[in-house]
């Protein structure tokens, strides 16, 4: 079979001609990495919160001056109307020692919190839950959910 002069003409045209470079395809821009919340600035950190809450309750409660001034008004208001029971301490007695547990900050609902554990003389535990706002100055107890 014998090509045309033509046709051959063609193809080496083709052969040697410089690639035709179609655009590539638009590529989407790389999304923005997630900006960190401006709002967090001047927070307490879940770090700050568990050495806060291991200060404030030791090992047998919070002292009066941190029942005081290291406590919010509803807690203090509850509390009077409560004088059976420590609100605090969902107890009404002092227990023989209380373990802080891993703090959950949550910035979009401004809270930060952390199971509390009391330890009983008689090998008895109990559990309830601090908050802490994590705008509040200085920083202080906000609620206590007790579990029962």
């Amino acid at each position: 079979m014998m090509l045309k002069p033509y046709r051959l003409g063609a193809l080496l045209l083709a052969l040697l001609a410089p690639p035709v470079i179609f655009p590539a395809p638009a590529l989407a821009a790389p999304a923005p990495a997630p900006a960190a919340p401006a709002a967090t600035a001047g927070r307490h950190t879940a770090d700050q919160i568990g050495r806060f809450l291991a200060g404030f309750y030791g090992d047998h409660g919070p002292s009066a001056h941190d029942r005081e001034h290291r406590v919010s008004q509803v807690l203090k208001d509850r509390q009077q109307e409560n004088a059976d029971a420590d609100v605090l301490l969902c107890a009404q007695n002092k227990p023989h020692a209380i373990g802080i547990g891993a703090v959950t900050v949550a910035q979009s609902a401004r809270v930060g919190w952390a199971t509390v554990t009391t330890h009983w003389a008689a090998g008895d535990t109990d559990t309830f839950t601090a908050y802490v706002r994590l705008d509040s100055r200085p920083i202080r107890v906000d609620d206590v959910i007790c579990a029962g």
